[in-house]
């Protein structure tokens, strides 16, 4: 949310549920399939002239002589190492001779392009453009069509069926499973207690000028009255009040919670309920440790060296950018100079009322989105640079409810707003364990359920000679000296521990979350 007002943007696109990537082939039968334009062209989807339940793309080009075209950016980069063959169908309704050029870019060498001449009146005929007569190779992210450069003709054109030999594959699966718990909180407490501040700072410092970016109308505080945990949640509160720190006096109070945890690559689960009313604005997210931004927690310790957007940020989910339920989620690099622009929204039931887990699953080669375990957005880029991908170092978790700025649209904050919530079950953050060559793989033992109130049931695949079970500062809580496959922890506190599992010389560990 360090945007410096450019989440505008996002708003412009939510509200009209934009897909902006696309996978070969394409086809032009849903929504995903529509190119961007330039230099005065234009595009559609029709129904094709010769089967009317059949949609192609009308690439149209105005009677302008600039350079003018469309094009698509993909999910999955076209290959020229796979196959330096692309193929496509096309339809004219004139008996004119027409040059069709296919320019790749975006990728991991220059930009290539090929043309091929035809003349196709009123019948569909399949072009193919060979990139192996350019000399093409690697992968690249765009796809542009251009027709008839430098004609002052305008025309409209039909195109389908755009192939690049590869096979259709789930765009959003998951390269890499973590299974490992490594870090949570689960805010299992009784009564109103304060946040444990072993796993969180609270952020409170203004920026300066005084003011939260994106024209945020809040001040931040560490109040219990905006964050606390109570039974069993993490509430952060959004209040409308006067309230004057740091010789500036704002109308609405709110909290934002920097995680004292940082990490490379994993998962990240939150399942929470989200705040109500217009101008609400609640963000789960990440920031690059490196952030030199004043007042944040990792700045605090010394590691501010790195400026936003460089530093990276990941927003696994926001609300209030787009209409009511529909929570949005986006990458923000150097690349795209911090606008919102690697972005996805997904419309979701009742996210105020109903619990939902917003997810992040963050690779060396991806970063996949889910809601409630299913995936909806990756952001994968074939060229992986400083400005494309600063997501090789740690990341911090950011927890927060802004107030006002450009997420409350055009209808400002609501009027009748008093306070409202938003309420978090848990965090957790998975990775996969590095093994050492005494270890075991990882599919060796498996221990369940987890997280846990009652026992620890242990699956193994070779005879179990101790375990033991330590708190997550290395102090030794319990242990079995004998075969075992179930460890009573009813009577432990809840928080997260460390088990020892120790087999012939050999040992693995698992991380545990007591309830």
């Amino acid at each position: 949310m360090k945007n410096y007002y450019l989440k505008l943007i996002t708003l412009l696109l939510l509200f009209s549920q934009f897909t902006f990537a696309q996978q070969m082939p394409i086809d032009f039968s849903d929504n995903s399939d529509n190119f961007n334009v330039w230099g005065g062209s234009t595009f559609a989807k029709v129904s094709s002239p010769t089967e009317s339940n059949n949609f192609a793309g009308e690439f149209f080009r105005s009677s302008s002589t600039s350079e003018q075209g469309q094009y698509i950016d993909l999910i999955r980069p076209i290959d020229l190492d796979f196959d330096d063959e692309i193929t496509l169908m096309f339809y004219a309704s004139d008996n004119n001779s027409h040059t069709i050029i296919v320019k790749l870019e975006n990728g991991e060498n220059p930009n290539i392009e090929v043309g091929v001449t035809t003349s196709s009146q009123n019948i569909w005929t399949e072009l193919t453009f060979d990139f192996s007569t350019v000399g093409g190779n690697g992968k690249y992210d765009r796809l542009t069509i251009r027709i008839d450069d430098g004609s002052s003709v305008p025309g409209a054109f039909l195109i389908d069926d755009i192939h690049d030999g590869s096979v259709p594959t789930d765009p959003n699966a998951l390269d890499v499973i973590y299974t490992d718990l490594v870090w949570a909180d689960e805010f299992n407490t009784s009564g109103k207690i304060a946040i444990n501040s072993t796993n969180w700072f609270h952020q409170t410092q203004l920026p300066a000028g005084g003011n939260w970016f994106n024209q945020e109308e809040q001040h931040y505080t560490n109040r219990i009255e905006n964050s606390f945990v109570e039974n069993g949640n993490l509430n952060i509160v959004a209040i409308k009040e006067s309230f004057t720190d740091q010789g500036e006096t704002k109308q609405y109070t709110s909290a934002r919670l920097n995680s004292k945890f940082a990490f490379t690559y994993g998962r990240v689960d939150v399942r929470a309920k989200l705040p109500i009313g217009n101008g609400t604005w609640p963000a789960i997210w990440t920031l690059g440790k490196n952030v030199n931004e004043t007042g944040a927690y990792w700045q605090t310790q010394g590691f501010g060296t790195t400026s936003w957007p460089a530093c990276g940020e990941i927003d696994i989910m926001e609300h209030g950018l787009g209409a009511v339920n529909y929570t949005s989620s986006a990458i923000h690099t150097p690349s795209s100079y911090g606008n919102t622009v690697n972005v996805a929204s997904q419309l979701i039931s009742d996210v105020a009322a109903n619990w939902h887990i917003y997810s992040m699953n963050w690779s060396p080669n991806q970063i996949t989105f889910l809601v409630d375990d299913v995936a909806f957005y990756t952001y994968n880029p074939s060229v992986k640079n400083a400005s494309t991908w600063p997501f090789d170092l740690e990341q911090y978790l950011i927890l927060n409810v802004a107030m006002g700025g450009i997420a409350a649209g055009i209808d400002g904050i609501d009027p009748s707003f008093t306070q409202s919530p938003m309420i978090i079950d848990y965090v957790r953050v998975y990775q996969n364990n590095s093994l050492s060559t005494d270890e075991f793989k990882d599919d060796i033992f498996k221990v369940f359920p987890n997280p846990t109130d009652s026992e620890i049931n242990i699956k193994s695949k070779v005879r179990i000679d101790r375990v033991e079970l330590y708190d997550i500062l290395g102090n030794f809580i319990l242990g079995e000296s004998k075969t075992t496959n179930s460890i009573e922890v009813n009577n432990l506190q809840t928080g997260l521990y460390l088990l020892n599992i120790y087999s012939g010389g050999s040992k693995t560990v698992k991380k545990i979350v007591i309830n």
